[in-house]
């Protein structure tokens, strides 16, 4: 490269240059040289990222508990190209990785850290650890007990700020939180604030909004479930927490038609998808006729039908107990027990819907997928 004509272009060309072109290729750019990984991993070139370029939306899978891989990595699926995409995370120093969800182009993992070198793997803690797969940062966060890894819904929002919820408590931290010095202290680590949790039972598929959480609860009986949803803000978590029941008189029994429902942030911040089986009737066993997927306008709350999976493709649903849902903005993704392969929703920006078959799924398991949404970009800093 000490020939190359490229080493003889000022750095601002060399930027707009490669700015225009793919994520993925800017990503293979930074390893053919040590010129242009320096170039391009420049602060000046993250910030024209940030302004002239697209991040590339990918759906990540969780991997399984059961299957723990030697080599961690990062399988994603790139609805554009119709591909999946691997991501090393062993640049990662920490033993039993687990991605849980991603923000603003940062992915979050579970991860055990010990507390010195000399401590036994036994005695190490659980510690969410922020990261860009694409670019090998990373950032720890006070550590946490193994409880909250395995009970603990994450939610992550503006970079900084991670909600933590259980069925009894909710965890909130952020980088400027403690303004009067209250913390839940870990270990002699702060910046994490504990509120219980104050909700009728176990938060459902909770997701974070703007400045708010939503989540449905199960507000019936042992012998009938009846959901509710719940909402709460952020903005001010540092002083007070507090769930308020979201309902209107109009929706009648909405959350009666849906077994199993679940919420999947859309692409609008001002609406949420709610997503489950359409039950054939009210009785107790009904059984469902297809998979409905509700949008919910937050301004007004006033529902609409966003899509309903073909009926040939449910099909190869009908036959497991359970389904698994992930997503978010303009895609809803389905697995179900040795399905082998996802259920795609997409919604195309002039509001045309399309379902279509996501093949040769990686891992091994018994085909129950779990995942989020990864908006992978060079430009996200830890």
């Amino acid at each position: 490269m000490d020939s190359s004509p490229l080493n003889t272009l000022p750095q601002e060309t060399l930027h707009q240059i490669f700015c225009q072109l793919p994520i993925r290729q800017i990503a293979a750019a930074k390893c053919v040289c040590k010129a242009l990984y320096s170039s391009l991993s420049s602060a000046s070139f993250r910030h024209l990222l940030r302004t002239q370029s697209q991040p590339l939306a990918l759906l990540a899978l969780k991997p399984s508990h059961r299957h723990a891989s030697p080599q961690p990595t990062l399988h994603s699926f790139d609805p554009s190209s119709n591909r999946w995409l691997k991501f090393s995370l062993a640049f990662l120093p920490f033993a039993a990785l687990h991605p849980i969800t991603s923000s603003h182009g940062l992915l979050y993992l579970w991860a055990s850290v010990q507390n010195s070198r000399n401590s036994p793997a036994q005695n190490s803690q659980k510690a969410l650890i922020v990261c860009n797969p694409l670019t090998g940062q990373f950032k720890t966060l006070p550590q946490l007990g193994s409880a909250w890894s395995r009970h603990g819904s994450v939610l992550a929002g503006s970079p900084g700020v991670v909600v933590v919820l259980t069925e009894l408590a909710v965890l909130y931290y952020s980088e400027t939180a403690n303004p009067d010095g209250r913390n839940f202290d870990f270990n002699g680590l702060s910046n994490w604030l504990k509120f219980s949790s104050n909700l009728p039972s176990k938060p459902r598929s909770p997701v974070l909004i703007s400045d708010f959480i939503l989540t449905l609860c199960d507000v019936g009986s042992p012998w009938r479930s009846q959901w509710a949803m719940f909402k709460t803000k952020i903005v001010g978590m540092e002083k007070t927490m507090q769930w308020i029941r979201v309902e209107k008189r109009e929706w009648g029994e909405i959350f009666d038609i849906l077994k199993r429902p679940r919420l999947v942030r859309a692409g609008n911040s001002r609406k949420v998808y709610m997503v489950g089986g359409l039950k054939s009737s009210y009785a107790l066993q009904s059984a469902c006729t297809t998979i409905l997927i509700l949008r919910l306008d937050l301004e007004n709350l006033e529902w609409e039908e966003a899509g309903r999976m073909p009926v040939e493709m449910y099909k190869c649903f009908m036959e497991s107990s359970k389904f698994k849902v992930f997503g978010g903005g303009n895609r809803v993704c389905f697995s179900a027990k040795r399905l082998g392969r996802l259920a795609l929703w997409e919604e195309s920006i002039d509001g045309k819907a399309e379902w279509r078959w996501v093949e040769s799924v990686p891992g091994t398991g018994d085909g129950l997928c779990r995942g989020f949404v990864f908006e992978a970009g060079l430009d996200s800093v830890p």
